[in-house]
């Protein structure tokens, strides 16, 4: 069960440390340029408005285990720096085990990158929590107690990267290659974008985007995950559903509710 809801928890690893699909219907990866900083920030402001919520159901196989939740809490400064706070958090279990998982990522409004990163996972009763802070004017990092290691170029943490991904554009057919996760050695990220289609959550019926990524480790994102993203295609760039297969089962996230900003009406879409 640990595996289900770190898999849940974790699961902007699939834009953190992907690799590329090397089948011949997958095209070459294009190397995406550093977007303009006044574009970034125009889509970081429409993009991700303060209050906004997805919830989601978590099952393993088809039963439910469990829900996730993804938010913009809201604007702060990080060493002097105006900066977005983005929770990812998963709660859940059955009657014997039960987990409690949180990433919460604070990201630099003017440049979009990663400025302090935090992990707690509790998890059958055993809490594990990690900090670090990233100083991109250095191209550093530090996790809390330890000392400061190279860092990538604008890096991103597995939370923001997320929410980074959301901004880009996804073009059917093609794999999209960065090289800013914030630990260098798990670089190149590729993004490969498989089609268009529609589907439906418990939230409603929705346009969406595939991704299907691949990690250079084993896991459930890994070839035998068979890991696929939906993303919805328009300019929220939801996050409506995630499947991935496991050798006992196969873990699921479902889009059941989205606010669009605070104080807003939750959508349903049909």
């Amino acid at each position: 069960m640990t595996t289900v809801f770190r898999a849940a928890t974790l699961l902007a690893l699939a834009a953190a440390s992907l690799r590329h699909d090397t089948s011949a219907a997958t095209p070459a990866p294009v190397r995406a340029p550093m977007a303009r900083q006044e574009l970034q920030q125009d889509r970081l402001d429409r993009t991700f408005p303060v209050g906004e919520r997805f919830t989601y159901d978590v099952k393993f196989s088809a039963v439910k285990v469990g829900s996730a939740w993804m938010e913009v809490l809201g604007a702060t400064q990080i060493r002097g720096t105006e900066a977005l706070h983005v929770k990812f958090e998963v709660k859940g279990g059955t009657f014997f085990y039960h987990v409690h998982d949180i990433l919460e990522s604070w990201i630099d409004t003017a440049r979009f990158q990663s400025l302090r990163y935090h992990q707690d996972y509790l998890e059958g009763g055993r809490d594990r929590e990690r900090w670090f802070e990233m100083f991109p004017e250095r191209r550093t990092f530090q996790e809390r107690g330890k000392e400061e290691q190279p860092s990538s170029e604008q890096p991103l943490d597995e939370g923001s990267f997320l929410y980074f991904v959301r901004t880009i554009p996804l073009e059917p057919g093609r794999t999209y290659e960065f090289n800013r996760y914030f630990r260098p050695d798990r670089n190149p990220v590729r993004i490969t974008v498989v089609r268009r289609e529609r589907i439906t959550v418990p939230a409603g019926t929705f346009d969406a985007i595939l991704l299907r990524p691949v990690i250079k480790a084993k896991g459930i994102f890994g070839e035998g995950g068979k890991a696929e993203i939906w993303l919805a295609d328009d300019s929220t760039r939801a996050l409506l559903q995630l499947k991935t297969s496991l050798p006992i089962g196969s873990l699921n996230l479902f889009l059941r509710e989205y606010r669009p900003r605070a104080g807003a009406t939750p959508i349903r879409k049909r």
